[in-house]
Order: C-alpha cells, then structure tokens, then sequence
C-alpha cells in the first residue's frame, strides 16, 4: 500500500530513541522528509544513521535538531529552522518521553510545573505553530504518543498518568477545530513495547518487589494476550498509516497497540 508520504515532511519529537526512532524511521521508509528532535545529540547522530542506511532510490531527507521540550521560548526558533532547511511540517508526531516515577501525593508544585512544560506544554506549543501552514495547504497530522496509564493509570507514574490524559482532552478537542481544513488529530497509545524506557520500569518495579527484572518482564509479558512485548517498530507502523493519506478519515480517536494487554472496553 502506497501511503502517500513521498512529498511530506514529518517532525518527530523525542526521536532519539526507543519509540522515537523507530517512528522517525518509518516515515523515512516511506518517503517522507524527516526532522528529529532530541536533548541528546548523540542519540540524534544514531537516529540520523539509522535512516540513511536505509538507502533507497533516493537519499533519505532528515534533519536533526538539539532542543528541550521544557525549553518553550526556543521552540518557535527550532522550527523556523525546520521551514527553512527542510520544508513547512505536514506531520507532527508528539512523542515527549516518559517523566520520572511519582506517586500522585508528596510532590512539589515545581516538580508537577516541570512536567507538564516538557509533556504538555511543549506540544501544544509546537502544534500552534504548524498548524497554521497545515491548515493553509488543506492536509496535516497532530498524532500524538502517550502511555497505557491514560487508560488504566499506572501505578508509581502518577505525572505520565495525570499529563498523557490532559493531552488526550486536549487532542480531541483540536481534532474538531481543525478538521474541516484536512486536518487530523489522533491519540496512540502503547503497551509494553520493548524499549529502553520500558526496561526502566521494570527494573524499578523488580527493585520495589524484590523480584529479578526477568521474573518481572516474564510476568508482564504473561498478562498480555500475544504474550510477550511489542517491538517499536510495530508501534511506528501504526504512526506510519495515520499519517499517511489513508488515515483521512480518521480524527479525534485514541488507537491502542498495546497486543490486547489493556482489558477495558
């Protein structure tokens, strides 16, 4: 299935790593010109090798940019870069990376105003910018990359839980706002997919229970139906066909890939 992407132009936050790299490349397989953007400029280097060895007909287009999402004032700097080297963003994919573990009691205000710059903020101040350009040229993607814990909060992860459900408020309520003008707007949520972010967690849950991590992520993987954890880039398959052409008709929704682990309906 050709998803239409060849002439598009993706940013890719948090692109660094784990889900970020693997969405970065997707898109890049497809044809798409991709921006990565990350704190870390090493993890970039990586990302950006990964998608030229990708070879092809043509060079892959990709740039990379150092910033910090908690860095607000200097994001419209970032993508005024991103316009001029690359091209205008038809795609925007948010993906923040995970906060720190947290009860949802005990934490300072500063902690909580931290998070949400970097896991909210951020977004929507990134979105504010693209979308005027989307809206003009009459196509755009805002998909944006949350936690299983907007579903079924997470134990111990009580900013993720709190911050990836305000962006869920907050996607479908721009979903309305901007659809008329080809405009989509989408949630994905993940499972367990095997990331470094997800060895994180577990190690941090066997340290807690006094367990071995391979004890932990064998019992985790038991509780998901296909029993065992998603690889990233079945996770950025999923991005991938939303922000193709033949996502268009849908907006407004929050799309599990999470192997059937989350039993709510």
């Amino acid at each position: 299935m050709d998803l239409g992407l060849a002439n598009r132009t993706a940013l890719v936050l948090g692109a660094g790593g784990g889900l970020g790299r693997a969405i970065a490349v997707a898109l890049a397989r497809e044809g798409a010109g991709v921006a990565i953007a990350d704190i870390s400029a090493q993890a970039l280097v990586e990302t950006a090798q990964a998608i030229e060895t990708l070879g092809g007909r043509q060079a892959p287009r990709v740039l990379s940019v150092v910033f910090d999402l908690a860095d607000t004032p200097s994001i419209g700097r970032h993508l005024a870069r991103i316009e001029r080297e690359l091209a205008p963003v038809d795609i925007l994919v948010n993906n923040t990376g995970g906060p720190p573990p947290a009860t949802a009691s005990g934490q300072d205000s500063a902690a909580w105003q931290r998070a949400f710059e970097m896991m909210v903020l951020s977004v929507v101040t990134t979105a504010d910018y693209v979308l005027p350009g989307m809206r003009a040229r009459g196509f755009g993607r805002i998909i944006t990359s949350t936690s299983s814990g907007v579903v079924a909060p997470i134990p111990n992860l009580a900013f993720s839980n709190v911050l990836r459900s305000t962006l869920l408020g907050w996607s479908k309520t721009l979903a309305a706002e901007v659809a008329a003008d080809g405009v989509t707007a989408n949630v994905l949520v993940p499972g367990r997919i095997a990331t470094a972010r997800t060895m994180f967690l577990d190690e941090q849950k066997a340290r807690r229970q006094g367990k071995s991590i391979e004890d932990v992520a064998a019992e985790s993987a038991r509780s998901i139906p296909l029993k065992r954890y998603g690889r990233p880039e079945e996770y950025a398959d999923a991005v991938a066909f939303l922000a193709s052409e033949r996502a268009s008709y849908i907006t407004g929704s929050v799309i599990r890939v999470d192997g059937g682990l989350l039993a709510n309906i």
